[in-house]
């Protein structure tokens, strides 16, 4: 199998498609739940705390850290669409979030501004160049303030690699099946996804190249960035019934302190 993966894809992926084809994991409110509780598990996080949502997608976490009294919450993201899918969400439940779009590796927001910052659901390893998630974490590191913390969470790229499924697919309702393609080169896996409508046809046919991370390179992320206690931790599996999740099950959150 060949992928042509053209390196800004991740410019364009994540709209309403996106919602769908992955919605047992992005838009399950039980799953988004699991979450918010691990994250108040792992950081000292308190109710007057701001808390940055980096690369935050559709807001869901932000959004149930709101429910549960945490009001300090901005979200952050590339796509459009899902900053206005969170925006929207938002004013309906009254939550008073914030909303910016915008690159992760380069925020525009003022230094020390946040007691914590979350990179949740995979979203490191999308952008080709290496350094680009180390830009995207020292970016983390200067939005918080001195004894904040950044809390990553990732797929365990070793749960993927072995052993991987090269073809997965699922149907969503009566009309639509997501079919996806998969090889590993290196510690980067590359994918094609066709969402086809059983009356319309072709929905898209896309590809992507992801880098995925081991516990040892997430630690080490953490702490070339500055970033000191770090702990790690592994095995979490927000489904719980069998099946393939692509990269939203078996995951590890990595979480350290900025001095």
């Amino acid at each position: 199998m060949n992928f042509e993966v053209t390196p800004d894809w991740w410019k364009t992926m994540f709209d309403e498609v996106y919602l769908l084809t992955d919605a047992r994991s992005v838009c399950n409110e039980e799953i988004t739940r699991r979450e918010v509780d691990l994250i108040c598990e792992l950081l000292p996080i308190r109710s007057e705390h701001k808390i940055l949502d980096l690369c935050g997608g559709n807001g869901r976490h932000s959004l149930e850290l709101c429910a549960r009294g945490f009001a300090g919450c901005t979200l952050l993201d590339y796509s459009f669409y899902l900053i206005d899918c969170a925006r929207t969400r938002a004013v309906e439940c009254n939550y008073q979030m914030k909303f910016i779009r915008a690159d992760a590796r380069s925020t525009g927001l003022p230094p020390g501004s946040f007691d914590h910052v979350l990179i949740m659901g995979n979203s490191l390893g999308y952008v080709q160049e290496h350094s680009a998630d180390r830009q995207i974490v020292a970016e983390a590191m200067r939005v918080l303030h001195s004894g904040g913390w950044v809390l990553i969470d990732v797929t365990d790229g070793a749960k993927v690699r072995a052993p991987l499924n090269p073809t997965a697919w699922h149907e969503i309702g009566a009309d639509i099946v997501v079919c996806r393609e998969r090889k590993m080169e290196g510690n980067t896996l590359y994918a094609r996804e066709m969402v086809l409508s059983k009356q319309k046809g072709v929905v898209r046919d896309c590809t992507y190249a992801i880098r995925l991370y081991e516990s040892r390179a997430i630690w080490d992320l953490l702490e070339q960035a500055g970033l000191e206690q770090v702990k790690l931790h592994t095995d979490f599996s927000p489904h719980q019934r069998p099946g393939d999740y692509g990269f939203m099950n078996h995951r590890m959150l990595a979480a350290g302190q900025k001095p």
